[in-house]
């Protein structure tokens, strides 16, 4: 992807506040329908599985669409990539004004993650692309923060919507801002055209893709039942395929030899993957924990919620402006080892109010969320050449939205095992504990990896 035609200082910034804008509110009305879903539950008699399903469909539409869109994007440019994304979901969300049943509710989340692809795959290559020459850390570190803080604020927002103006409100509400948002960008954003020869999209690649990520992660959901077992072995059969095409063809969507020899971005998505699959869960079970088990209300909730966005919305530039001048790697590798800590500190919960426990593990999991972001994408994008970023950023951002959408398959899994087919109640109180306690266990053995991928991938130029 070219850079910026323009160099002014001034341009360059407010570019960023540009993507900022819709990088919060995006995020924020994805996480806030996890704070409507008791309310969600209840109007529209949804099981706990379907419960669960809906904060996880648009995990699997973020993600089978992602590297098609970092390809695309390098292919056409980032910005009309970005722009139709955005239209997209703001366009998907207004669906929900029709909605009248639990089924069409997760059609519309499904059309949310498919069009949120388009416009976090790019996000990233866009800001790197403007402040290539200077500053890239800290921009870096003011997008994760406004993509963070959207996702942590949501439950806070979705709070306050749903109980003044409904659950519905919380998928409408943002579409307005969205819009401006997009001709923010449309004013904003420049990027030079496009040079160098046509190259093909890659058709049989992306099918293939979308075909074993399919696979697997339903088949991770549905265990321990044969014909989930059998889509696991399907998922891996065609992950293979899908690895030999693209060593094959000479447009593919990944050049997988360059990634293997490139040590800093593999690394980078390694330790993405097991971070987000940490952090994926998080808002959803602790949501359900507050409103159920403690029997706080959505907003309650929400303000509780909030402390670790407003933590890492503080820290994440910070860390981004250190990484432009120390090595990244070490202060993302400390972000991951914090991050663990709050994890210990959440697992001590139990079914009697702690409020000053829950807020200290949130505190230090938003220290340790704010010092990881910024810093980890930083090196990795400074490993790829300026022509490749497009897809550099969809690597990071599949590692990412790979590690929440199995971070979820996970709690859908045990919430089959668990829960089953039944509306959450008093009765089921204890099981939602047993898997609440059970993922904060896994995810803790999930940052440990992360840290150990961030330490090890070493320190790239731009550190």
């Amino acid at each position: 992807m070219s850079h910026t035609s323009s160099s002014q200082p001034a341009s360059r910034w407010l570019a960023l506040v540009s993507i900022c804008v819709a990088t919060f509110l995006i995020p924020q009305s994805m996480s806030a329908v996890n704070i409507a879903l008791p309310v969600i539950a209840s109007e529209l008699q949804a099981d706990a599985v379907k419960l669960s399903w809906l904060s996880t469909v648009n995990l699997w539409a973020n993600v089978v669409l992602m590297l098609p869109a970092g390809r695309l994007a390098d292919m056409i440019g980032a910005k009309r990539v970005y722009i139709f994304g955005t239209l997209c979901f703001a366009l998907s969300s207004l669906l929900v004004l029709v909605v009248q049943d639990v089924d069409q509710l997760l059609v519309v989340r499904l059309l949310q993650g498919l069009s949120s692809s388009m416009v976090f795959g790019t996000a990233m290559a866009i800001v790197s692309s403007v402040f290539a020459d200077s500053s890239r850390g800290t921009a870096l570190g003011l997008t994760s923060t406004s993509v963070y803080l959207g996702l942590t604020c949501g439950p806070l927002i979705g709070g306050w919507l749903t109980e003044y103006s409904g659950w519905r409100s919380v998928f409408w509400g943002p579409v307005p801002l969205i819009i401006i948002a997009v001709l923010l960008v449309v004013v904003n954003v420049r990027l030079a055209k496009k040079e160098g020869k046509k190259e093909r999209f890659d058709w049989t690649g992306s099918l293939l893709f979308t075909l074993w990520v399919t696979a697997l992660f339903i088949g991770l959901s549905g265990l321990p039942e044969p014909l989930y077992l059998v889509l696991i072995g399907a998922g891996v059969v065609l992950l293979w395929c899908f690895v030999r095409q693209q060593l094959s063809v000479e447009y593919p969507l990944v050049r997988l030899r360059a990634l293997r020899e490139n040590r800093v971005l593999n690394r980078s998505m390694l330790t993405s993957l097991f971070m987000y699959g940490a952090h994926a869960p998080v808002l959803f079970l602790l949501s359900l924990y507050l409103q159920y088990i403690q029997g706080l209300s959505p907003t309650e909730s929400g303000q509780l919620i909030l402390v670790q966005a407003l933590t890492m919305a503080f820290v994440s530039p910070l860390a981004g402006r250190l990484s432009d001048r120390f090595p990244a790697h070490l202060i993302a590798t400390l972000g991951c080892l914090l991050f663990g800590a709050g994890f210990a500190i959440l697992l001590m919960l139990d079914g009697q109010a702690n409020t000053s426990l829950l807020v200290s593990g949130l505190f230090v999991q938003g220290l340790g969320f704010g010092l990881f972001s910024s810093p980890s994408s930083n090196a990795a994008l400074a490993s790829v050449p300026r022509e490749r970023l497009g897809i550099a950023s969809s690597l990071l951002n599949l590692a990412r939205t790979q590690g929440n959408m199995f971070g979820m398959a996970i709690v859908v899994l045990l919430f089959n095992l668990m829960l089953g087919a039944t509306e959450i109640g008093p009765e089921q109180y204890p099981q939602l504990l047993t898997v609440i306690r059970f993922t904060l266990a896994l995810a803790l053995g999930y940052t440990l990896l992360a840290a150990y991928f961030s330490y090890s991938r070493g320190r790239s130029e731009a550190a």
